[in-house]
């Protein structure tokens, strides 16, 4: 064995203490440090460990050494070595090589044999290395080719809590059968029959003469002859707890990082903050929010000495069932002040407490439950780690232990911490997620109809259904208006975007289409005019362009369908801006997508929209509705059209099992939109309730249509309304025929309401006006708004039509 003197100093180097050990790892690190080599160089264990061992050399390596160190060969030298202070010393050390199972090389580093004047003698290197395995303070073991037990240093002994007499000539499982020894004696014998090494590492666990778990890096060597045969094997154990744990420690930062606000739900990440401290540290944990936070409203600052209300979110435990829990998930605890939970909740600052500790012992005695839970489940070590984030305190996590025999260390709670510091900005995110979810939702519902009426010319349901929790609210918007003449109006619209701004625009669209809806515009008509207000509102909205040309900026956007259908004539009259066509049933059972022109969507401009008539009869069904009923990510839309009609081909006499059975076929899972259904069944009004009378253009016509329209009350039973009728049709006939154009026409029609309508060919509109004293004119229209209860104009294709409605008698509805 190559042996070279120190070139530094020239003077041969000392041996080393008989305890003097250490083992260095394959990339050149500090793995055990012995006490012998801590009184050497005046390090202690912790400041080495971890370490590069070259960062204890004082000069280089001999040549030798090194060529042995690349041959990855046992080698005898003497090495320069720098101790604590700076002072250099030169030992005779022996380095002999250990290969892993993944074929890196570990280095255990002893006391090289002492040499005499005469020169070392057999007997001397056997004594030393003898000495050097008996007083290595590592765990180690020699086992025969049988795997038996032979022989073990003293520190194998302390850890089996047995002597070595007590176990020779057994094999490590009769030794000690419990697992992981079945797997460790597996092992030893696999050494001995294959004669090579094996490395491996374990889980914590607590062998005989041991007071606590630890983790341990096994090595399995064969003891071969000169020939190469196995004569038995050797066991050398490393504790790697602490490396163990530390490697633990950041698994668990990593599993928090991956899990924890996977939603933005409150809830489900209070869940997921639980899951990941009991997988990770904990027996028991459980996750406390103020109710501020859970309500999703921003939490107040908790007084000094004030109790702390707080709901249990999520608890989670080793055992099932949450046995150790005092608190069921959703219930309330008060914490007192000065109450472990209360000063994390208070302070920002997490503790751990013993099962004796006063603090501790105080606020558990003073719940019978909680105390008896300490008893039952022998909970020996706790610990309160307060939930903040941004400044402000959203509650706190209780980790406890009664399974696992460590108590809470230090560095549980700064892992603790750490999660819960992450897990707390997931929270927030969720409350503020929460907060601006319900308001959106609040503000569309409060925009959306409450009911819905179309009089006697449609039955109708509808379903409205916000998109899901990790979604926001959108823009969806629906409502039925009743028109004159008995006439209704269909809506359903979608706007662009989502949150509170697009609940805010649907509620402007929705209050800009009743206003146009009651100055009676065509579809097409009122569709245009709304897709102008929509290009004003994206002006308004978009970013500041002053100096520069306004143009839209495409932030303000939406879709609309907007149906008018006439119980009179079983007409419907539609358009759309960019939404899918409705679907109609007939009563006979056919089923079709009717075939609109599709318009372009509101706040592009410029393009027109044109309307259809369809013919839909006595007992038709119309399906209105917006695209999160029909799209889905992994479908084609036209197959959720085919499902829509599929679903609609046998509608249900009842519409709200309609609707039901159309989103239990239809609706995609989970759906990725809001979802608007609007069904209405037509009905229409027989000739026996709606009669018309062509008038000339004489002023002597107005006395027989005076006449006309009394007889015609009286054969209805509606005789009570005889005298305001007779002075609406006369104050509106005579204001056709004075003031209008051929042909002149008078209609009744007893519907919800008493209706009485006068056409002319003149498309100038009527408006009220105050009459002076002595105006022989002016004053029609003023008597007619008096008595009526609603009176208007729309314009049609021939001309105007004035209306006024009066309510019927309560007997007299139907």
């Amino acid at each position: 064995m190559d042996n070279e003197p120190d070139t530094t100093t020239g003077a041969r180097g000392v041996a080393a203490p008989d305890d003097f050990a250490v083992v260095i790892d394959a990339r050149g690190a500090v793995r055990m440090w012995s006490a012998g080599a801590g009184r050497l160089l005046g390090y202690e264990r912790e400041e080495v460990v971890g370490r590069q061992a070259a960062g204890l050399l004082a000069a280089r390596l001999p040549f030798a050494m090194r060529r042995h160190l690349a041959a990855r060969e046992p080698w005898t030298s003497d090495v320069v070595l720098r101790k604590r202070h700076g002072d250099r010393v030169t030992v005779q050390i022996r380095g002999t090589p250990l290969a892993d199972v993944y074929g890196a090389t570990h280095w255990i580093v002893t006391p090289a044999a002492v040499t005499y004047a005469s020169g070392p003698t057999d007997a001397g290197m056997a004594a030393l290395w003898d000495l050097t395995l008996a007083q290595l303070p590592l765990p180690v073991a020699v086992y025969d080719s049988e795997a038996r037990f032979v022989t073990c240093n003293q520190v194998m002994s302390q850890a089996m809590g047995l002597k070595p007499e007590e176990m020779r000539g057994l094999t490590l499982w009769e030794i000690y059968p419990t697992p992981p020894m079945d797997e460790i004696d597996r092992l030893q014998h696999q050494v001995v029959r294959t004669g090579e090494m094996i490395s491996r590492e374990g889980q914590p666990f607590r062998a005989l003469g041991e007071v606590r778990d630890h983790a341990w890096h096994l090595f399995l060597s064969p003891l071969k002859d000169r020939a190469g045969e196995v004569l038995g094997m050797s066991a050398l154990v490393i504790d790697i707890t602490e490396q163990f744990w530390a490697r633990r420690r950041l698994a668990v930062l990593n599993d928090a990082s991956a899990r924890i606000g996977s939603t933005l739900d409150v809830t489900r990440t209070a869940e997921e903050l639980a899951e990941v401290a009991v997988a990770g540290f904990a027996d028991f944990a459980t996750v406390d929010l103020l109710e501020s936070v859970v309500q999703g409203h921003e939490p107040r600052t908790v007084p000094p000495g004030t109790p702390v209300v707080c709901r249990r979110t999520a608890q989670r435990s080793v055992l099932q069932g949450d046995p150790e829990s005092v608190v069921p998930t959703g219930g309330t605890d008060v914490y007192p002040p000065g109450s472990p939970p209360a000063q994390a909740l208070i302070t920002r600052r997490g503790s751990h407490y013993s099962a004796g500790d006063p603090l501790l012992r105080a606020w558990s005695t003073a719940s019978p439950a909680r105390a008896e839970s300490m008893r039952r489940f022998n909970i020996h070590s706790v610990m309160m780690v307060p939930l903040s984030a941004r400044g402000v305190t959203l509650g706190v996590m209780q980790l406890l232990r009664h399974r696992t025999a460590d108590p809470f260390v230090q560095d549980d709670l700064t892992l603790a911490e750490e999660i819960a510091a992450r897990a707390a900005v997931s929270i927030d995110n969720a409350r503020r997620y929460t907060r601006e979810h319900r308001t959106a939702l609040t503000l569309q519902r409060s925009l959306l109809p409450e009911r819905l009426t179309g009089a006697e010319a449609v039955d109708l349901a509808y379903r409205y259904l916000p998109a899901g929790s990790g979604d926001e609210i959108g823009g969806d918007w629906f409502d039925v208006i009743a028109l004159s003449g008995g006439r209704v109006a269909l809506v359903v619209g979608d706007v662009v975007g989502h949150g509170v701004h697009a609940s805010a625009t649907m509620g402007r669209l929705r209050t800009a289409v009743r206003t146009l809806a009651d100055a009676d515009f065509a579809p097409d008509e009122l569709l245009t005019r709304l897709d102008d207000l929509v290009i004003r509102l994206d002006r308004e909205e978009g970013p500041d362009t002053r100096g520069q040309a306004e143009e839209a900026s495409g932030e303000v956007g939406a879709t609309c369908l907007y149906a008018v259908y006439d119980p009179v004539t079983g007409r419907c009259d539609l358009a759309r801006a960019g939404h899918p066509p409705p679907v109609l049933v007939t009563s006979d059972g056919t089923v079709q997508l009717l075939d609109l022109p599709a318009g372009p969507p509101l706040g592009l401009g410029g393009l027109p929209f044109e309307a259809a008539r369809v013919d839909v009869g006595e007992g038709s069904l119309l399906a209105l509705y917006t695209d999160g009923l029909i799209e889905a990510p992994d479908r084609d839309i036209d197959v959720g059209l085919d499902l829509l009609c599929e679903a609609l081909r046998r509608p249900a006499a009842d519409l709200e099992e309609t609707c039901d059975e159309v989103l239990r076929k239809v609706l995609p899972d989970p759906p990725a939109d809001d979802i608007v259904l609007l069904l209405a069944r037509t009905s229409t009004l027989g000739a026996d309730r709606v009669h018309t009378w062509q008038l000339p253009m004489d002023p002597a016509a107005v006395a027989g249509a005076r006449k006309v329209a009394a007889e015609q009350l009286d054969t209805w039973g509606l005789g009570e309304l005889e005298f305001a009728t007779e002075l609406i049709v006369s104050e509106l006939v005579t204001n056709a025929i004075r003031y209008g154009k051929s042909p002149v026409e008078l209609r009744l029609i007893r519907a919800d309401a008493l209706v009485c309508e006068v056409s002319d060919g003149s498309s100038t509109a009527p408006h009220l006006r105050q009459a002076r004293t002595f105006d022989e004119g002016g004053r029609g229209l003023l008597l007619v708004a008096q008595v009526a209860e609603r009176w208007g104009s729309r314009q049609t294709s021939a001309g105007k039509t004035i209306w006024a409605e009066q309510p019927l008698p309560e007997e007299r509805v139907r």
